[in-house]
């Protein structure tokens, strides 16, 4: 009776521990690939590749995070010298640090997702590499989490399986999605409505200018025959050759008797067209957590000048990017090198920050009930000069 008191016990306390939901996942997933529920290509196609907004806001924020230099921490101690700032310095021979980075954090502004592959050697990362996020999907295990990862390049396809110890080869970075367990969402997808007015907005003003600048209208007969089908077609010919296009640009229309032309678009004016391009534009710009004033865009009087502005940019979008970034690539990485590790991104480094930084010196230095190694921690520096 004791015995089976005692392995009752076990069935209802488990030694291990794990997600009470995890079996729920796995009964959805089935073990089966899950594949990314959007169209990558397009975000990148109609997004990046073909709105200067999107264009702009990804390289803005990609590029002053990957500028970020990183402290690497071991405990409470700067080290200056480690293999793993080596490895992040140079992370394959194709790419610098800087590069690699900037891929990295495109891929997640654009996709909502970014992997990274590890080169290991005896279980120790030796390089690093960016991985297109159309190319990868997630394989959940038998708990729901994910069990592996595939990689297709045509018909060729690489599964990554992840250990339970030592160094994954991938690396998956999301941004949050509220209704999906393995996928990131992208700003693109939270502003596609603006995207979508904005690219119209741009082929409209495109397809004006190239009908002479002049909205679309309606020639109309006034007399009481009806219009054969030979008079039709030699009226549109003539409409098309002679009066379409840029090169026709304000040439007067010469009309036959009979003939009256009605316009029957609307003006760009009567459409306000400017103002809901400059909307779209500037809601692009909040979904990337970009201040309008840094792209340009009017109408935009949140900060009172382009200062304050690239401070709250830095406060608000980049810095909380780098810090998940680099907590994310430590915790990934670090046991391959046998130690606690930690990366942090170097604030000090940010000259957008240092009125900030020169007000909290003023203000801790004429601090008098604080002594040196006391002033030296609220600063961010360690006690006694290490």
């Amino acid at each position: 009776m004791k015995a089976l008191i005692q392995a009752l016990a076990r069935l209802a306390a488990p030694e291990g521990k794990a997600s009470r939901a995890g079996a729920a996942m796995a009964f959805y997933h089935g073990g089966r690939p899950a594949w990314t529920p959007r169209d990558y290509a397009a975000l990148a196609r109609e997004g990046y590749q073909k709105n200067a907004v999107v264009h702009r806001c990804v390289r803005l924020v990609a590029e002053a995070a990957a500028s970020l230099p990183l402290t690497l921490v071991e405990g409470a101690r700067e080290l200056r010298a480690h293999p793993l700032l080596d490895l992040l310095r140079r992370p394959n021979p194709r790419e610098e640090g800087g590069r690699f980075l900037e891929s990295l954090y495109g891929h997640l502004l654009v996709s909502g997702n970014a992997y990274v592959e590890a080169g290991l050697i005896d279980g120790a990362p030796r390089e690093l590499h960016a991985l297109r996020p159309d190319r990868m999907r997630v394989v959940p295990g038998a708990n729901g989490w994910p069990a592996g990862y595939e990689y297709q390049v045509g018909s060729q396809v690489v599964r990554f399986a992840m250990p339970a110890e030592g160094v994954p080869p991938i690396l998956h970075l999301t941004l949050f999605h509220p209704t999906d367990d393995h996928y990131g969402l992208s700003p693109m997808e939270a502003a596609a409505a603006a995207l979508d007015v904005h690219n119209a907005a741009s082929a409209w003003n495109k397809a004006l200018l190239d009908n002479a600048a002049r909205p679309s209208g309606a020639l109309v007969f006034t007399g009481e025959a009806n219009v054969s089908d030979a008079v039709f077609s030699k009226l549109k010919a003539e409409l098309e050759d002679a009066y379409q296009g840029a090169r026709n640009a304000g040439r007067p229309m010469l009309l036959e008797g009979g003939l009256d032309w009605k316009p029957l678009a609307l003006s760009p004016k009567e459409m306000d067209f400017v103002e809901a391009k400059a909307a779209a534009a500037r809601e692009i710009a909040l979904a990337f957590g970009v201040p309008p004033l840094l792209l340009g865009l009017p109408g935009d009087a949140t900060h009172s000048n382009y200062a304050e502005a690239n401070r709250a940019f830095y406060r608000q979008t980049v810095i909380p990017l780098a810090k998940r970034t680099a907590q994310a690539l430590a915790l990934w990485l670090a046991p391959g090198f046998g130690a606690d590790l930690a990366l942090e991104p170097d604030l000090d480094a940010i000259e957008a920050l240092s009125e900030e930084r020169e007000s909290l010196w003023r203000r801790v230095s004429g601090a008098t009930f604080l002594g040196d190694d006391e002033k030296r921690e609220a600063v961010g520096y360690g006690r006694g000069g290490s």
